[in-house]
């Protein structure tokens, strides 16, 4: 793995571990891309993108990286955590711009039921995050 993208990792694993919302939203471009389970268009910009990653990061108990992979400024890392007392998986694929920053982060899970109870905690708060952010 380059250097770049190891202290890229380093970092994200701080901001992760300290649910760092202020540190995620440096990392995050401005253009930023996400997609999501239970949303089949992506998210795009960089107060969506961090307003949604920050619920997660709060709503999963016990959230752990396991593996990741590197190819140049592409990134898979592996997670578990627990849901309502649900076990959890996935991946995230990350891609990095030239600048370090995520440009894409495509995030997979498991099992059905997980992310459904997922989905129950974060679609509400979602939908009130984006219909105040469409009235002002």
């Amino acid at each position: 793995m380059s250097p770049e993208p190891q202290l890229f990792l380093d970092h994200w694993h701080r901001i992760v571990a300290r649910r760092d919302l202020d540190a995620l939203r440096a990392v995050l471009a401005d253009d930023v891309r996400l997609g999501a389970p239970p949303y089949w268009a992506k998210l795009e910009g960089k107060d969506v993108v961090c307003h949604l990653l920050g619920i997660v990061i709060h709503t999963i108990e016990d959230f752990t990286y396991r593996r990741e992979w590197c190819n140049g400024a592409e990134l898979a890392l592996e997670f578990t955590g627990h849901v309502k007392g649900q076990d959890l998986q996935g991946i995230d694929l990350i891609t990095l711009n030239a600048e370090g920053r995520i440009s894409n982060l495509d995030v997979l899970m498991r099992p059905v039921n997980t992310v459904i109870a997922l989905r129950e905690v974060v679609a509400p708060q979602m939908a009130a995050f984006l219909a105040q952010k469409q009235q002002g």
